[in-house]
């Protein structure tokens, strides 16, 4: 048989379904992969029931339901201050993942660069080896995930196409402030790049920390796509419906790339969907305040058990050191070390090599979520207590 394709050798499957899989096979508690275990809003899901009822199962426009798109404009101009038509400006997607891939292909040319922040979310180096693009990585130091300007400046040059953001930030909780979107900003200008911007946890924040959208800053709405979904803010991570939303010239390409990608997004799913984006504000104040709630417990868990966690700032990941625990049980990388958590206390996380360029970062820490029930978290903590003890 001839050789199959090379750019498949160059990337592995997800180590977070990895690590799910995993914990599903002994039964452990799932604090790796960021789905929720507790039910999405009643009111989100009959929506859903009542499409399907009402007929909507075939397929939907290609590229988003008009009046899901209409939605997204209401609300990317409400919450977001970004204007844009959806007629020209929109596409809706098989979730936030299949909007940033198909964003990708649609922008990018084989031998151009991309800024990438890390650590980042594991899917975008795949993405940018399947879109042909070259990374660049710009660190975020620990313990605020700060980057340094000259590093970033460095990253940028004639060949960069695209600088990804991902703010809130997975996996490190990250909010980028103004100042640093503005900084990020006169770099695309400068060098006439794009911003693709994945705001998927906008409405996770802490602290007083407001999110901001690249696209509402001066100069910026042409040359910015914004990526979101409903997976997150409305806990229906299995319904696969988000967008892109940019420029009309970038817009008709995403949608060429994802016609051929997934053809549409499913179309009940699409008008619950639009219902769900018209949710009250006093909705997403509770959803803030239970997370906030579970990010503290986690927190405090995790330092009494010997761990060194980076307090989040928005999204619902915690990062943590596992330095002196390694030692203590005489482990020498994050692989071993979280299968060897699973085994003590039946707790899954991922190892922090997943989120990093290279396998010599990253290796001494490990990310927990906490968008789980106050019931499993009390059971993760008697689990965790066993290692205290160790």
């Amino acid at each position: 048989m001839k050789p199959l394709s090379r750019i498949t050798e160059k990337f592995t499957e997800s180590v977070i379904r990895e690590m799910t899989r995993i914990c599903d096979a002994v039964g452990g508690y799932n604090l790796s992969q960021g789905f929720p275990d507790f039910e999405s809003p009643a009111k989100v899901k009959n929506a859903a029931i009542k499409a399907i009822l009402g007929g909507y199962n075939q397929y939907p426009v290609t590229f988003g339901e008009p009046k899901l798109r209409k939605a997204i404009v209401k609300k990317a101009w409400s919450f977001n201050r970004i204007r844009c038509n959806p007629e020209t400006d929109i596409t809706v997607t098989c979730g936030a993942t299949e909007a940033m891939i198909a964003t990708l292909k649609a922008v990018i040319n084989p031998g151009e660069e991309i800024v990438i922040f890390e650590p980042f979310y594991e899917n975008y180096g795949p993405d940018g080896i399947l879109s042909g693009a070259k990374p660049r990585y710009v660190s975020l130091y620990p313990p605020d995930w700060k980057y340094y300007s000259k590093e970033l400046s460095a990253a940028f040059n004639r060949k960069t196409k695209a600088v990804i953001i991902n703010t809130p930030n997975n996996p490190t909780g990250k909010v980028f402030t103004r100042q640093e979107l503005e900084e990020i900003a006169s770099l695309c200008a400068r060098w006439d790049c794009l911003a693709v911007t994945d705001e998927i946890y906008e409405h996770i924040t802490y602290d007083e920390e407001k999110h901001i959208s690249m696209a509402s800053l001066n100069g910026m709405a042409h040359r910015t796509v914004t990526i979101n979904s409903i997976s997150k803010t409305y806990s229906v991570t299995g319904w696969r419906v988000g967008w892109a939303i940019a420029d009309s010239r970038i817009t008709s390409r995403i949608r060429k790339v994802h016609d051929f990608l997934t053809v549409g997004a499913p179309t009940p799913f699409q008008e619950a969907a639009a219902f769900a984006l018209g949710m009250p504000a006093a909705y997403y104040r509770r959803l803030r305040s239970r997370y906030e709630k579970s990010r503290e417990f986690l927190f405090n868990l995790l330092v009494e058990t010997g761990f060194r966690p980076f307090m989040p700032k928005g999204a619902y990941y915690i990062m943590a050191g596992i330095g002196d625990l390694m030692k203590k049980l005489d482990i020498r990388d994050d692989f071993s070390f979280s299968k060897k958590l699973i085994e003590m206390t039946g707790v899954a996380t991922v190892p922090g090599t997943s989120f990093y360029s290279s396998l010599g970062k990253g290796r001494d820490q490990i990310r927990f979520c906490f968008c789980k029930k106050q019931q499993t978290l009390d059971n993760v903590k008697k689990g965790l207590m066993r290692l205290k003890n160790a």
